[in-house]
C-alpha cells in the first residue's frame, strides 16, 4: 500500500469517525457508488453504500473532505502552526505539520508572549534568539507572540521566559509580559500548554501580578475557583460570611499591602522594605485587615482563606 492510500484511509476513517460513513478503496460488491478523489495529485476510486441522490450526495462531501485534507491546500507554516496551538487540527493534521517541516515529537510546552509594541520586530528578535534550537515562534495577532519550546535540561521556563523579557526590552525597548504553560509529553498536546500560558497571563492581569513572567502553576487555584459555576462561587463567599470585606477590597493600599505580604510569604520585614513602608504602618494595616476581617494573615491558615477570599471576590466582580 503506498504512503497517499495509507494516509487516504486514515482520512476515511477520520470520516467515519465524524460523519458514520464509511468509504473504500475497494468494492464489496452490492450497491455502491463509485466515485473519484483527488490527493496529493493523483486519482482515486473510492465507493460508498447505495445508489441514487442521496449517496452522490455523500460522494460529493467525501470528494470535498478529502482536497481539504489534501497537503497541497494546507496553510502555510505561520498558520498552520497557529492552527494548531489554537487546538484546530486533529491528530493527523498535527503530524503532517511535524514531517513537513521536520518537527520532533517529543516533550514541549509553550509560552504566551505579549508585548507592548513592535510586535514582527519582537518576532523576528525571538525567533533570532532560538536560532540555534528547536524550538517555533509564531504571530498570533497584533500584541501577541506564541513560543513552542522542547524541553531543555539547562534552562527552565522560567528563566527562558525571563532571558526572552529582559532581551526584548535590552534590543527593542519593548516591553513584555510572559505566560508559561505546563510541559507535555508530545508537540501533538502544545495546544493544552498554549491554552495554559494564556491562561496564566489573563490570570496575572485579574489579579494585577507583580513581575513579567507568569506559570499557569502560580493560578492553578484561581482557574480551579474560576470553573466552578458562578452560584457555587456566591454560595462559598456567603459561607465565609465576612462583613468587611468589601471595605477591604475596595481599598486598594489595603489590599494592595495585603497582597505584598502574601507575595513575600508572610515576611514583615521584606513587605517593609519592599513597600517603602515603616513597619508600625504595616502592621497597623494588617491589623486593621483583622479587625474587619477576622482574619489574622499573619497566620498562615488565614492568608489561604484570605487568598482564597480575594480570589472569589475578584472572579465576583
Amino acid at each position: 500500500m503506498s504512503g497517499e492510500s495509507a494516509e487516504l484511509d486514515l482520512i476515511f476513517k477520520d470520516i467515519y469517525d465524524k460523519t458514520g460513513t464509511e468509504v473504500r478503496l475497494k468494492p464489496l460488491g452490492g450497491e455502491e457508488t463509485e466515485f473519484s478523489v483527488e490527493y496529493c495529485g493523483e486519482k482515486y476510486s473510492a465507493y460508498v453504500a447505495g445508489k441514487g441522490e442521496q449517496a452522490e450526495r455523500t460522494a460529493k462531501l467525501v470528494s470535498y473532505l478529502v482536497e481539504s485534507a489534501d497537503p497541497q491546500f494546507l496553510p502555510d507554516k505561520s498558520a498552520y502552526l497557529k492552527n494548531i496551538l489554537l487546538g484546530e487540527g486533529n491528530r493527523r493534521y498535527i503530524y503532517r505539520f511535524m514531517t513537513k517541516y521536520n518537527v520532533q515529537d517529543a516533550p514541549c510546552y509553550a509560552l504566551d508572549v505579549m508585548v507592548d509594541r513592535r510586535i514582527a520586530e519582537a518576532f523576528s528578535h525571538i525567533e533570532s534568539c532560538l536560532a540555534e534550537t528547536n524550538d517555533l515562534v509564531v504571530m498570533m495577532d497584533d500584541t501577541r507572540l506564541a513560543v513552542a519550546v522542547f524541553r531543555d535540561e539547562t534552562q527552565l521556563p522560567v528563566e527562558l521566559g525571563s532571558f526572552l523579557v529582559q532581551s526584548l526590552y535590552e534590543e527593542l525597548g519593548v516591553k513584555a509580559n510572559v505566560g508559561i504553560g505546563c510541559e507535555v509529553k508530545s508537540f501533538t498536546e502544545i495546544a493544552e500548554s498554549y491554552l495554559q500560558a494564556a491562561t496564566a497571563m489573563r490570570m496575572s492581569g485579574l489579579l494585577r501580578s507583580k513581575g513579567e513572567v507568569h506559570t499557569y502553576r502560580e493560578y492553578l487555584l484561581i482557574k480551579m475557583l474560576e470553573d466552578l459555576p458562578e452560584s457555587k462561587r456566591k454560595e462559598y463567599m456567603e459561607q465565609f460570611h465576612i462583613t468587611g470585606a468589601k471595605e477591604v477590597f475596595s481599598d486598594e493600599d489595603m489590599i494592595g499591602t495585603a497582597e505584598e505580604f502574601l507575595e513575600n510569604s508572610l515576611n514583615l520585614s521584606e513587605t517593609s522594605r519592599n513597600l517603602y513602608m515603616h513597619r508600625n504602618t504595616l502592621m497597623y494595616r494588617l491589623d486593621k485587615i483583622e479587625r474587619l476581617t477576622g482574619l489574622n494573615i499573619r497566620k498562615f491558615s488565614d492568608a489561604v482563606t484570605f487568598r482564597v477570599i480575594t480570589i472569589l471576590y475578584k472572579l465576583l466582580q
